[in-house]
């Protein structure tokens, strides 16, 4: 790590060391800390996959659709993407730990309503507050662990608190598997109160304030410095437009619809707004210069691209072994785990080894490894088998550590101590608004090729065809053999060619899907080979 890095890790000690006097640990052990905010942590980044599959159980008790459904995960990281911009500034000029015990209060008690929700509006307004409570606590986390840790332990500090934010949203969709096949839906949010309550009691009582964090806020309130609203309501609105944009163009024949074209100019307008105004401001909400730079804009855009594997690969899997192999909830989720444990274990490998092996080879490995595996995926057949896909999400579990651990050490390098608030915060909105994009692309993508497979399949489905006319007969003949007479057989045995037209065209969807997610794993490849070589400890 760098001399920057150095300080900004060193949350206001001694130039070029350590200051015990200055950790958010206090007198304690740092490493208690960092299990009690890695807690809360999990917690949150949980339930951005939680609800991934049992999105057909609310659909059924709520009498939406699926794609309605579908915004019961988006709504959650679009709103906690926009609150990760003002984090920084909140936590410096009202208290990092009043901020981080604020925030776990507010989610737990809106994961109770999430909980009790009795309408589908009424879900998506308290998962809105969920994301906007949440969106809080994953960059003051970060900010705690590097305050809490000199800069030689730091990379074995985030491993811990990588296995919160990269194993939870695999352990999601198994825990949510099992909870809404054995108990009910609602307990993939009712679950959170126990934990929340105990994680709020333990950072009361184990976080301190850092002298340094306590004389900035003093600082800040004698400066006068406020909050960027303007600049934070451009940001939201630039961010929420664009997610309504890319959740329901396609429903709504995209620019073919007035309401598309409302949200697109809202869109355009804000992000054009956004930049001369933050370039301008004295503190702005979003440091648009930092994002400009090689080392923090890579660093940026692959960890966009990772919150897109991450994020779709949980909600689409499940989502494609319940509809077309027949999986249970639990059977789905569990389809994942063994991705999880391999993830475990890799994060604290990847600890070791970031401390002797430059972050922009073991992101380029990272990324080449998830590619390979999304390129796996893409194999998939009809008869695949439970192993098949458990097998790509170890691979995948490989891969991530790869990436979190050194991204994360690498966009702090070179930044001023007073910026590592924001440059967790930013970090964590790339996470979130990839996450976000990489659901909504996946979702346009696999209904625009659902379509043209199917254009393509119903081609070959005429009586001139050979193939189809021997299909007929011997599906007809079979269904006569069971009963019900020569008119109602060919009439099943239509039925029965409809559905594996239906059934293959999702697979050939699907498999555009995983090539998709492919090619944007594969493009973080060249962006880590550019980013500067750090000073290892």
């Amino acid at each position: 790590m760098s001399a920057a890095a150095e300080a900004a890790g060193a949350g206001g000690g001694a130039r070029g060391g350590f200051d015990p006097a200055q950790s958010a640990a206090g007198g304690r052990n740092p490493w208690l800390i960092a299990i009690v905010v890695s807690i809360a942590t999990f917690m949150e980044v949980l339930d951005t996959t939680i609800a991934n599959v049992a999105l057909r159980y609310i659909s059924g008790t709520l009498a939406v659709s699926a794609d309605e459904a579908s915004w019961v995960v988006t709504s959650y990281l679009v709103a906690n993407a926009i609150v990760l911009t003002a984090s920084s500034f909140i936590a410096k000029r009202y208290g990092r730990k009043r901020f981080y015990l604020a925030c776990l209060g507010l989610f737990t008690v809106s994961s109770l309503m999430c909980g009790f929700a009795w309408n589908l509006q009424s879900l998506l307004f308290f998962r809105v507050l969920q994301g906007f409570a949440g969106g809080g606590m994953v960059p003051v986390s970060q900010s705690i662990l590097a305050d809490s840790f000199p800069p030689q332990k730091r990379g074995q500090a985030f491993a811990i608190f990588g296995i919160a934010v990269v194993v939870a949203p695999v352990v999601g969709p198994t825990l949510g598997g099992w909870l809404s096949d054995n108990v009910s839906w609602h307990w993939c949010f009712l679950i959170n109160g126990p934990v929340g309550v105990l994680a709020f009691a333990l950072v009361a009582l184990l976080v301190q304030e850092p002298k340094s964090a306590v004389e900035e806020r003093a600082a800040l309130k004698r400066r006068g410095v406020r909050l960027d609203l303007v600049g934070f309501l451009l940001v939201a609105t630039f961010l929420g437009s664009l997610e309504v944009v890319l959740d329901r163009g396609q429903t709504e024949d995209w620019f073919g619809s007035g309401f598309i074209i409302l949200f697109a100019a809202l869109c355009v307008l804000a992000f054009c707004l956004m930049i001369p105004w933050e370039l301008t401001r004295e503190n702005p909400i979003l440091d648009l210069r930092m994002v400009a730079t090689r080392q923090f804009g890579s660093c940026f855009v692959v960890m966009m691209a990772t919150g897109a594997i991450l994020i779709a690969t949980t909600q689409f899997l499940p989502e494609l072994l319940q509809r077309y192999y027949g999986y249970t909830a639990t059977w789905a989720g569990l389809a994942l785990s063994p991705g999880g444990v391999v993830t475990m274990g890799m994060m604290l490998v990847v600890g070791r080894l970031s401390s002797l092996v430059q972050p922009k080879y073991l992101i380029a490995a990272g990324a080449a490894i998830v590619a390979m595996a999304m390129y796996d995926l893409t194999n998939l057949y009809g008869d695949s088998t439970f192993w098949f896909f458990a097998w790509s999400r170890i691979y995948i579990g490989f891969g991530l550590p790869l990436i979190f651990i050194p991204i994360t050490t690498a966009s702090y390098d070179g930044i001023p101590r007073e910026k590592t608030d924001q440059a967790s915060a930013l970090i964590n909105v790339a996470r979130n608004v990839g996450g976000s994009i990489g659901v909504s692309v996946a979702q346009n993508v696999l209904a625009y090729r659902e379509q043209f497979h199917q254009s393509r399949l119903v081609e070959h489905v005429v009586p001139s065809n050979p193939g189809f006319q021997r299909l007929m007969e011997q599906a007809t003949t079979h269904f006569a053999g069971a009963g019900g007479g020569a008119v109602a057989a060919q009439g099943r045995a239509i039925g029965y060619v409809g559905q594996q037209i239906q059934a293959q065209t999702a697979y050939w969807a699907y498999i555009d899907v995983f090539f998709a997610l492919m090619l944007i794993s594969a493009s973080a490849v060249p962006l880590a080979l550019i980013l500067r070589r750090v000073k290892l400890k």
